[in-house]
C-alpha cells in the first residue's frame, strides 16, 4: 500500500475529514471543541506585515477571530411561501425570544443581514447549550431544524451568501457551479431561478459539478429540497470539467454559460472562527500548493463562459496569493477578453475592503521575496511567477484589482472572504482561432463558432470533450479539429441511467387522460430511472436539461437531475391510472392539470394534515362536493388565498391527496406537514423523546403520509416500497447517518478543507 493510501485510510478511519465537516456545521452554533489555543504567530506575522488591515484595527481583527461564529439562516426566495415563513418567524419565535431570560440575562434577538435583500437572512449568536435551557428555545430551533429539511430554511454561513448575489442572475441563464458541493450556494442559484413561481420550467437551468462523488451527494440532498426541474448534479475535476454541446436547429453547437460561480477550494483562514483545526494547521505553504489548481479551475470556467456573461472567483482565505494572484493571472492570459466589474455598489450595508494591487511572498520558515528574481531556482517548482504582482506597474494598474472586494470578521461580525466578479468582453485568445471544419460527402462546411477549438498553449482543457465546432447532431464524424484522446475512465459509482420517455410511450396515455393533462404538457420531458422492467417513478427536468442530456451523454457524469412527479402505486390501476402524484413535483404539475381538483378551506387543510384518514364529512361543504363527485385515486388539494382574510396565508397551496371510498388524506412528509400547520397557526412541537407536545387540531400528532393502517385497502401503496431503490441519489440519502444530514442541512464547515483534500487526492 502506497503513502498516500496510507494516510487517506488513517485519515478515515480517524474521522478526521468528518470532523472538520461538522466542526464547520456545529461550530455555527457554539458547539464545545476540545482546548485549542488560538494562537498562530506566523499567521500573525504574515497578514501583519501584508497590511490588509486597516491601520489600527489588527488587534481587533486578530480578537474577532478569537471569537465564535454567530448563526444565520436564510429564508428561500423562490418559494411563494416565503414572505409566510419570514411573518411567522418575527411575529411569533423573535418576538416571544426577547422576553426569555437565560441565567438573569435576558436574550439578544435575531437582526436581519442588513444587505441580504427583503430581509431573508437573519444572524444569531444563541448557542445550543443557551437553546437546550429554554423549551421556548427548543421550539424555535425544532422550527429551524423542520423547515431546513423541508427546504423552506437554510442554515448558511453569512458571507457564503454573497456570490450568489453577485452574479445577477435571471430566469433565462444557462449557469455553472464548478465546486458546488455542499450547496448551500447551488440552492441560491436554483430560487433566483425561480424567483416567477408561475413559470414551473424557467429558460435557465444550473448545473452543479463537484469532484468528490460522496459530496455530490450532499449537493444532491441540498437541491433536492428545492424540487426544482431546472438542476443537474454532474461529477468532473472542475478543472478539466468537459465541454458539452446543446442541439439547436439539427446542428450541435457548444454550450457556452452565461453565468459560473467559481468558489475554488483554498486554504480556509477566513474560517478560524468556525473551522478550528486551522489555527494550528495554517502555514503559508497551503496558499502556495493551492494557486495553480486554483488558477486552472479559473482558467477552465472563463473558458466556458459566453461572451457578455459573468463569472464570480470566490474563496475564504484572506491571502492575496489565493485572491488577487490569482485574478491578475487570469486578467494578464486574457490579453483584454476579461474586466473585473465593480460590484461595491451591489450590496449596500456590505462592509468589505478593495482589492490589492501589491503584497509579498512568505515561505514556511519566515522567509519573504517581493519578487520571484528573488526566489532561488531550489524553490522555483513550488514558487512560480503568478504568484506576484506584475512588474509592469501601467499593466497592474489596468487589471484594476481595487474592483476586487475583502470581507474582514471585525466588521460586520463575519467569517473572511473573497470575491471578484469577472465579465467577459471576447473570447479568449487561444479560442478565437477556430480550426477548419471537416467536409461532410454531401454537404458544405458547417459554420465554425468563434470559440470551438481548445486553447493550444494552455494546459489540457477538457481534451475529448471540447466541443469543435457546429456539427450535425446525429452524426459524430462531422467533428473538426485533433482526433480526440482516449476517453477519461469515470471513477465511483455508476449511476442508473436516466431514460426519456417517447412521446406514445403506453404509460403516460392513461396518466394524460385520468389527470386530463393540458395539451401543452412537456411529454418528452419526463424521465424514469431504468431501460426494462416496470416504471417505478417518472420525473421531470426542462426542455433546456433535456437537451443537455441527450447529447452529451457519454462525455459528462450525471449524478442526478429531475424533480419526482409520479409514483407508481399497486392500487392504482383500477382506478384508471397507476400512478399516483408526488408532493415533490406538485408545483412543477399543478399548471398542467386540469381535473382531479378538490378546492380546500384553511380548515379543511387542518382537517386533513392532523387526521390520517378523516371522513369526506368532516371537509366543508364546498370541498365535500367536489371530492363526492371524483372516483377514487389520486387528487390535487388546492388552496387559494382571500386577500380579504389577512390572518389567513396569503399564497397558495397545493397538497398530494388521495380519494378513498369513504374518506380522504393528503400524501404530504412530515416536516411538511408541519410547516403548513405553522402557516396556519397551528402549534407543532416534539419533545425530546420525539413524541407530540403542545395543542394540536384535533388532538393528533401529524404523520407522514403511509404511516397508518389502511382503510379498507383502499390507500395506496407503492411497488417495492419495503425496498429502497437508488434512483436519483434515494438510496444514499436513505443511508445517510443524522450527522450526514444536519452537515447536508447548512453550508459545511470545513467546506474549503474538504473541496481542497479531494483535488490533492487527484493529484
Amino acid at each position: 500500500m502506497g503513502k498516500r493510501s496510507r494516510q487517506r485510510q488513517k485519515n478515515q478511519s480517524s474521522g478526521v475529514g468528518r470532523d472538520n465537516r461538522d466542526n464547520r456545521d456545529n461550530g455555527s452554533w457554539g458547539a464545545g471543541y476540545a482546548d485549542i489555543v488560538k494562537e498562530n504567530q506566523l499567521f500573525e506575522d504574515y497578514y501583519k506585515e501584508l497590511g490588509l488591515v486597516p491601520e489600527g484595527e489588527f488587534e481587533q481583527f486578530m480578537d474577532a477571530m478569537r471569537e465564535p461564529l454567530p448563526a444565520t439562516i436564510r429564508i428561500t426566495g423562490y418559494k411563494s411561501h416565503a414572505k409566510e415563513i419570514l411573518h411567522c418567524l418575527k411575529e411569533k419565535y423573535f418576538k416571544e425570544i426577547q422576553e426569555v431570560e437565560i441565567d438573569g440575562v435576558k436574550l439578544e434577538a435575531p437582526t436581519p443581514l442588513s444587505w441580504y435583500p427583503d430581509e431573508l437572512a437573519w444572524q444569531t449568536n444563541m448557542s445550543r447549550k443557551v437553546i437546550r435551557k429554554s423549551p421556548l428555545l427548543e421550539k424555535f430551533h425544532q422550527f429551524l431544524v423542520s423547515e431546513t429539511e423541508s427546504g423552506n430554511i437554510s442554515r448558511q454561513e453569512a458571507v457564503s451568501m454573497i456570490p450568489p448575489l453577485l452574479m445577477k442572475i435571471e430566469s433565462h441563464h444557462k449557469i455553472l457551479d464548478m465546486c458546488a458541493a455542499p450547496g448551500s450556494k447551488t440552492a441560491q442559484l436554483i430560487e433566483m431561478l425561480h424567483a416567477d413561481m408561475d413559470v414551473p420550467f424557467p429558460e435557465g437551468f444550473v448545473i452543479a459539478n463537484d469532484v468528490d462523488n460522496k459530496r455530490c451527494y450532499l449537493l444532491v440532498h441540498q437541491a433536492k429540497r428545492l424540487n426544482s426541474p431546472c438542476i443537474m448534479v454532474i461529477n468532473h475535476d472542475a478543472s478539466i470539467i468537459p465541454s458539452l454541446q446543446v442541439a439547436t436547429d439539427g446542428w450541435r453547437e457548444a454550450l457556452f454559460y452565461d453565468r459560473i460561480l467559481c468558489d475554488v477550494p483554498c486554504s480556509g483562514d477566513g474560517t478560524m472562527r468556525k473551522n478550528i483545526d486551522v489555527w494550528k494547521k495554517w502555514t503559508t505553504a497551503n496558499s502556495l500548493h493551492l494557486h495553480g489548481l486554483q488558477l486552472r479551475i479559473a482558467i477552465r470556467g472563463v473558458e466556458q463562459l459566453a461572451v457578455g456573461g459573468r463569472m464570480v472567483y470566490s474563496t475564504c482565505s484572506l491571502n492575496p496569493i489565493e485572491d488577487e494572484a490569482v485574478i491578475a493571472a487570469l486578467l494578464e492570459k486574457s490579453e483584454g477578453a476579461l474586466e473585473l466589474a465593480d460590484c461595491s455598489a451591489d450590496l449596500p450595508g456590505l462592509k468589505t475592503m478593495p482589492g490589492v494591487s501589491s503584497w509579498k511572498l512568505m515561505t514556511k520558515e519566515g522567509q519573504w521575496f517581493n519578487d520571484f528574481s528573488e526566489v532561488p531556482s531550489s524553490r522555483h517548482t513550488q514558487i512560480r511567477p503568478t504568484m506576484f504582482p506584475h512588474t509592469d506597474k501601467d499593466k497592474l494598474a489596468s487589471f484594476h484589482l481595487d474592483r476586487c472586494m475583502r470581507v474582514l470578521p471585525h466588521h460586520q461580525n463575519t467569517g473572511g472572504f473573497f470575491l471578484a466578479a469577472l465579465v467577459k468582453t471576447a473570447p479568449m485568445p487561444w479560442n478565437k482561432r477556430a480550426p477548419k471544419a471537416r467536409k461532410e460527402p454531401s454537404a458544405a462546411p458547417a459554420p465554425v463558432p468563434a470559440e470551438a477549438a481548445p486553447p493550444t498553449e494552455e494546459p489540457p482543457v477538457g481534451g475529448e470533450d471540447a466541443p469543435q465546432g457546429d456539427q450535425p447532431a446525429p452524426a459524430k464524424e462531422a467533428a473538426c479539429g485533433p482526433p480526440p484522446h482516449k476517453r477519461k475512465k469515470m471513477f465511483g459509482f455508476k449511476e442508473d441511467p436516466f431514460v426519456f420517455l417517447s412521446e406514445d410511450d403506453p404509460v403516460l396515455a392513461p396518466i394524460q387522460s385520468f389527470y386530463d393533462l393540458s395539451p401543452n404538457f412537456p411529454k418528452l420531458n419526463v424521465l424514469t430511472r431504468s431501460h426494462e422492467g416496470k416504471k417505478r417513478h417518472l420525473y421531470m427536468v426542462s426542455k433546456e436539461l433535456r437537451n443537455v442530456m441527450l447529447n452529451n451523454s457519454e462525455r459528462m457524469k450525471v449524478i442526478n437531475t429531475g424533480v419526482k412527479v409520479w409514483s407508481r402505486n399497486s392500487d392504482g390501476e383500477q382506478f384508471g391510472c397507476a400512478f399516483r402524484l408526488a408532493q415533490e413535483g406538485i408545483y412543477t404539475l399543478y399548471p398542467y392539470i386540469r381535473s382531479r381538483l378538490v378546492t380546500v378551506s384553511v380548515e379543511d387543510i387542518k382537517v386533513l394534515l392532523t387526521q390520517e384518514n378523516p371522513f369526506l364529512s368532516k371537509l366543508q361543504s364546498k370541498a365535500h362536493a367536489q371530492a363526492k363527485s371524483l372516483g377514487m385515486g389520486s387528487i390535487v388539494l388546492r388552496y387559494q388565498p382571500n386577500p380579504e382574510e389577512p390572518l389567513e396565508p396569503q399564497c397558495p397551496i397545493e397538497l398530494c391527496g388521495w380519494r378513498g371510498k369513504t374518506s380522504i388524506r393528503a400524501f404530504v412528509p412530515r416536516n411538511e406537514r408541519f410547516h403548513y400547520l405553522r402557516m396556519l397557526g397551528v402549534e407543532v412541537f416534539r419533545d425530546k423523546a420525539g413524541q407530540g407536545g403542545g395543542p394540536r387540531e384535533g388532538g393528533e400528532e401529524p404523520k407522514e403520509g403511509g404511516e397508518e393502517p389502511k382503510e379498507g385497502g383502499e390507500e395506496p401503496k407503492e411497488d417495492g416500497e419495503e425496498v429502497e431503490s437508488k434512483e436519483g441519489g434515494e438510496e444514499v440519502e436513505s443511508k445517510e447517518t443524522k450527522e450526514d444530514t444536519e452537515m447536508a442541512s447548512g453550508d459545511i464547515v470545513g467546506d474549503s478543507e474538504g473541496k481542497k483534500r479531494n483535488y490533492n487526492e487527484l493529484l
